[in-house]
């Protein structure tokens, strides 16, 4: 089992990040919220991993954070009918406190909301998860080093945004429809994350 890699941050996508481990490059798939947090391509990085193993392939999923990795594995181990997938769209599209928060309350609307996620998923994540998700330790690490959109000092929030909904699943013009959207409803001013999270939120 690969628990974390330590090395150089070779490439870094929203969705995607690729970590130069002594000249051999990880391929690691990420959630919305490690990506965020990332330095910049070039630095040094350490991050979390979980190894699923497959027929046709092996992915290793990473994160920043041990509470990202945490609600990860409970939401895979535990709710019939998740996947990795769909476990990592909760991360991107709801931070750990909000997620907590809604299952607790049994808000299945705001569960719901998440792309991937419908009624019925909502609904099974609040019944089993609410008697165990009291007992999660990890919580998100602030300031875990600069993040991306901070990094790149540019405007690359726009573009990032679209390739990240584009690797969940959507289509070219559906993506950049959902970010001008997200944009105009946010403001010039609004992270990667944001944008990306506004978009996930399905309309009610």
């Amino acid at each position: 089992m690969i628990t974390h890699l330590h090395g150089r941050l070779a490439e870094v996508l929203p969705t995607v990040a690729v970590v130069d481990v002594s000249g051999v490059g990880y391929e690691v798939l990420i959630p919305l919220s490690s990506f965020d947090k990332l330095p910049a391509a070039g630095q040094e990085v350490r991050l979390l991993t979980h190894l699923v193993v497959r027929e046709d392939a092996h992915l290793l999923y990473g994160f920043v954070t041990a509470g990202e990795r945490e609600l990860f594995r409970l939401l895979v181990n535990t709710v019939s009918g998740i996947g990795p997938k769909i476990a990592l769209n909760v991360l991107s599209g709801m931070s750990i406190a909000s997620f907590r928060s809604a299952v607790a309350a049994g808000d299945f609307k705001a569960l719901a909301s998440i792309s991937g996620v419908g009624k019925k998923t909502a609904e099974r994540i609040v019944v089993e998860l609410k008697d165990k998700i009291g007992t999660m330790g990890g919580t998100e690490a602030a300031g875990a080093g600069a993040t991306r959109a901070a990094a790149a000092g540019g405007d690359n929030r726009v573009g990032d945004a679209i390739a990240a909904l584009e690797a969940l699943g959507y289509k070219p013009n559906e993506a950049m429809e959902a970010v001008r959207a997200a944009v105009t409803m946010l403001g010039a001013s609004a992270t990667l994350e944001q944008l990306v999270r506004a978009c996930l939120r399905k309309p009610a």
